[in-house]
Parts: structure tokens; C-alpha cells; sequence
């Protein structure tokens, strides 16, 4: 960003990896709305630029984001009844998720500390979630008496399955990160200190890699989540006629048969 005043949400791009950090450790990462603006902000960049082939989202400090910015949420409550205390779910929560879940490139959450909330829910939205061996996540939302947001009724139950989604829901709890890693919802713990250098070796890979087949194969499986399975071979021959029409697919098929490695361009 051009912009030298401090910026809630840091986005960076370099070597086709797109990078968005929260950037407010002073209040763990919360989410208040000039937060969720720049936030979905970023990921709607790194959603529509080409030159990003994959994404990274992270945080400084001790938290990768603990959801809500209750400071703020508590002045909005002392105003009394206001639409605008729970619109910032469908103006910002919701577009922001979908963004992140939808997007046709592989993302990452590089889970620096805890992640609590809406923060969690975030995390849960990407493809690979690498957990620092000091972080931990809580689905802190019953613990304030709200429902679920951002997605988490959507992913919990699909990497934990809904009973243990229910309990996490109902109960919440810091979850260690070895316990996140046995439970899947991370899909690898790393000392604190290697989570940058992990993280880097992850996204150099995945922004080296076939972007279109990824994305490809991102959309065949959120697809077959809420499709039956006539539906999903259908969805399937969609995007394999898609896949094999790029140049990467005709690349890699010479490279093949030339006995050589492939090099993917994201075309």
C-alpha cells in the first residue's frame, strides 16, 4: 500500500504469492469495521489478481485474529438497538469468507496465535491451515451468547464432522495446536519459529503449481459438498474440459513425453 498511515491489514504480493496480515497486535488482531473494510479489500485483490497464484493469510503479534473487536462491539450495544450492530455480517463477514473459500487459487493460513471466533472461521475457509506449536483455536461465539458466523456452520462440520463441531460450538475452549492437528483442523504444527519459513516452503510450491487445475479442483469439491453425485460428475466434466484446454495441461503432456519436468505458468 502507498498509504504511510498504519494499516489495520497488511497486502503484499511477491513471486505469485499474495500475502494479508492482520496487523493490529495491540488488540489481537480484532476485527472492527476500518479491519473487516481493509480486509475484504485485500481479499478480493488477491481473488482477481491473475499474477497471484496463491495466498497467505496470517497476523503479528501473539493472535492471528480473535474475531469481533468487542470494544468496539460494546459501544454499538450501549446505543441501544441499531441494524447496524449484526450488518456487518452480511456487508462484511460473509463476502469476506466466500471471497476466501471461493476463490480459484489455493490459500493458507499461516496461524501465527490464537485464533478465536471469527478468526477461527477464517482459517477454517482455507485450503491448508499451518498452526504455530504456541497457537490454539476457540469457537468463542456461545461464549457471548451469538450464533455461529462467517462460515463456521459451513466448514466445522466438514473437518470435524457435526457432533464434535456441536460440542466445539456449545463449549468453547482454547484447543491446543496438537489437538487441532488430531482433531483436522490444522493440517500441520510447526515450532513457532518455522511457521514463516513452512509457510514459505508451502506457498513456493503451490505458486509454482498448476493454478488453473487447483482452482479447478478447489471448485469440484466445495461443488460435490452440497450436490449429489450425478451432479458432481457433471461438475467433474466441466472443469476436467477446462483443465485440458489450458496451456499448462498441453505443457505438461510434452513435458511427459519428453521425459522432463513440467513448468507451470497458471494458464
Amino acid at each position: 500500500m502507498t498509504d504511510t498511515e498504519h494499516q489495520p491489514v497488511r497486502y503484499t504480493v511477491a513471486d505469485g504469492v499474495g500475502t494479508i496480515t492482520f496487523d493490529r497486535p495491540e488488540a489481537m488482531n480484532s476485527l472492527d469495521v476500518a479491519t473487516k473494510v481493509a480486509l475484504k479489500k485485500a481479499v478480493t485483490s488477491a481473488a482477481e489478481d491473475p499474477a497471484v497464484r496463491c495466498v497467505v493469510l496470517t497476523g503479528t503479534g501473539r493472535a492471528f485474529c480473535v474475531g469481533q473487536d468487542l470494544k468496539e462491539h460494546v459501544t454499538i450495544l450501549a446505543e441501544g438497538p441499531s441494524e447496524a450492530l449484526f450488518r456487518t455480517v452480511p456487508e462484511h463477514y460473509n463476502p469476506i469468507v466466500t471471497a476466501l473459500a471461493t476463490m480459484p487459487k489455493p490459500v493458507v493460513a499461516a496461524v501465527n496465535g490464537v485464533a478465536a471466533g471469527a478468526g477461527a472461521s477464517l482459517a477454517f475457509a482455507c485450503d491448508f491451515r499451518i498452526l504455530a506449536d504456541t497457537a490454539g483455536i476457540n469457537l468463542a461465539f456461545s461464549g457471548i451468547a451469538l450464533s455461529c458466523d462467517t462460515g463456521s456452520s459451513w466448514t466445522l462440520p466438514r473437518l470435524v464432522g457435526q457432533a464434535k463441531a456441536l460440542e466445539l460450538l456449545y463449549f468453547p475452549r482454547t484447543i491446543p495446536a496438537e489437538e487441532a492437528l488430531s482433531l483436522g483442523l490444522a493440517t500441520a504444527v510447526v515450532p513457532a519459529d518455522d511457521l514463516a519459513a513452512e509457510t514459505g516452503r508451502l506457498t513456493a510450491r503451490l505458486a509454482s503449481g498448476p493454478t488453473l487445475s487447483y482452482g479447478a479442483i478447489r471448485r469440484s469439491v466445495r461443488h460435490s459438498a452440497g450436490h449429489d453425485l450425478e451432479s458432481s460428475l457433471s461438475f467433474e466434466a466441466e472443469m476436467m474440459a477446462l483443465t485440458g484446454a489450458t496451456d499448462d495441461h498441453r505443457n505438461a503432456v510434452d513435458a511427459f513425453v519428453a521425459k522432463r519436468k513440467p513448468v507451470f505458468e497458471g494458464k
